[in-house]
């Protein structure tokens, strides 16, 4: 059986997958792309994302994929700072590019089709899944480029902006591995992803988010399957598992949620048998979660900690966490973990501080064109995501919150995930969002936005969190909407909630 990429009703075989890939390079050094270039990649999870990814690691360029969940602005000035020479996009997110760009003759823009699975599972109509009149059509621009025959050089990881919660976006620059470094980090994609020959992977989250990105293009390399998914639904993941036989999975915690709603006779509809790991991270699972999905799928639900900019450092499988109940694992060969209080001093087991991580055989990176917010991160060799969390006697860390999400209300440090964790717990509850809010006594106030199914009251929350937390955790403020806005990745985009209660006040978040 040839090893093949899945999307929708499409199915690529690797071998044409590479060949599609070595055309899209040839393309590419025309428009002058090579080492130390960028190309811009604005599309959803589909087959030609891979094709580009790779076909411009070809060439030892830069592929830069960029979140369509971005605001125009923010994606022109995305494509200004990693200065990107070509575009490669979808045709129904060419509107995301404002035109004074699009004509500014900075960059080549080349429309790819929307491809049928991308149009159904966003509601794309028709008109707009095509590429305009007059622009450069990818399949017609692909199809004559000849076979990149030049020798391999060394292929840089794709440049990842972060999603700019706290200012601009910032692309993550990583330096090209030596030969031991790549070695090293193929070892640690085995052992800790699971990521090794004849695996048949799902990949349900989006292509722009650094995890989804390595799964899916390193997947590429050694799976006998890779399916993509357009857009995350629990029904269609378990639909996927059996249809194609997968073995492993990554994904994010609010999508163990979502599962876990589903009725029970849907769940037990689907043939789970061939499902070997499930690996999940980019957020704190609420314990109760964890162990449903455990109960379900069995011991083997992986997690691991880390960020876009240390890569992973610490790993924990189901047993283990079933012993240490909330824990995202231990540190992993080669890696350190310091916890500094706000005095820079080291803190003892047990007592949360700000997470400086690092992994010794990891290249270095730097935020491109930003080398100065790179410094500020780093001490002693580690550096920082802005998490606060402990290490437990065992050396088993478990992580509180942001840095920036944490909520000083009195003098005291309250900390919204295990306030989310509380709420999650309640039956009622489908999702919900913690944050501080101004308080004129206290300085900042908790706030809790909560979306139920209807069947519960404000008065029989606070009742039931009143039995589990602590009173001054409890939240001043609580009030029902009928959604949450969260990307395709389930991150909650808890600025968009928290903004306006500060925008007039004298502490902007």
């Amino acid at each position: 059986m040839s090893r093949e990429i899945i999307s929708g009703t499409t199915r690529r075989s690797m071998a044409a997958v590479n060949e599609r890939a070595a055309r899209i390079a040839s393309g590419l050094a025309g428009f002058g792309i090579g080492p130390g270039r960028a190309v811009a990649i604005l599309m959803r999870n589909e087959i030609s994302f891979i094709e580009c990814s790779l076909g411009t690691a070809m060439l030892g360029a830069w592929a830069v994929p960029l979140n369509w969940h971005l605001a125009p602005p923010e994606i022109e000035y995305v494509l200004g700072d990693c200065a990107a020479t070509v575009l490669l996009v979808h045709a129904d997110l060419l509107d995301l590019v404002p035109a004074a760009a699009l004509n500014s003759g900075r960059f080549t823009v080349i429309v790819a089709d929307t491809p049928a699975e991308v149009c159904q599972a966003y509601n794309v109509p028709a008109a707009k899944a095509l590429a305009p009149a007059g622009m450069k059509r990818f399949e017609a621009w692909l199809a004559p480029q000849p076979i990149w025959q030049q020798p391999p050089v060394p292929a840089p990881e794709s440049i990842i902006y972060t999603s700019g919660t706290t200012g601009k976006p910032k692309g993550v620059r990583r330096n090209p591995p030596t030969a031991a470094q790549r070695a090293r980090l193929e070892q640690l994609r085995e052992q800790v992803y699971g990521l090794r020959a004849g695996i048949r992977l799902l990949v349900p989250a989006p292509l722009y988010h650094a995890a989804p990105n390595v799964f899916a293009l390193a997947g590429a390399r050694v799976a006998d399957a890779l399916v993509l998914m357009p857009k995350f639904d629990a029904e269609d993941l378990l639909r996927l598992v059996e249809q194609h036989r997968i073995s492993n999975i990554v994904m994010v915690p609010t999508m163990f949620v979502r599962l876990l709603r589903l009725p029970e006779a849907v769940r037990r509809r689907y043939d789970l048998s061939s499902l070997r790991a499930v690996h999940h991270a980019a957020a704190p699972c609420p314990p109760d979660v964890k162990r449903a999905m455990i109960d379900w799928f069995g011991p083997i639900i992986h997690e691991w900690y880390g960020t876009t900019e240390s890569s992973v450092v610490t790993v924990c499988d189901s047993a283990e966490w079933l012993t240490h109940p909330g824990t995202v694992g231990r540190a992993i060969s080669g890696a350190r973990i310091e916890v500094v209080g706000e005095d820079g001093a080291l803190l003892p087991p047990g007592e949360p501080g700000e997470l400086y991580v690092g992994l010794d055989f990891l290249p270095d990176f730097t935020y491109h064109n930003r080398d100065e917010d790179r410094r500020q991160i780093g001490r002693n060799g580690l550096i920082t995501g802005g998490d606060i969390g402990y290490l437990d006697a065992d050396g088993f860390l478990f992580l509180c919150d942001r840095k920036k999400d944490m909520v000083i209300s009195g003098g005291v440090n309250i900390y919204p995930t295990e306030i989310e964790a509380a709420l999650l717990s309640i039956a009622a509850v489908q999702d919900c969002a913690v944050f501080g809010i101004p308080d004129v006594e206290f300085g900042e106030a908790v706030m809790a936005v909560v979306v139920q199914d209807g069947s519960s009251s404000e008065a029989a929350i606070r009742e039931i969190l009143a039995a589990r937390l602590a009173r001054f955790k409890l939240p001043k403020v609580i009030e029902f909407r009928d959604s949450l806005p969260r990307d395709d990745a389930g991150k909650l985009l808890k600025r968009r909630l928290r903004e306006p209660y500060w925008q007039e006040a004298e502490r902007r978040i």
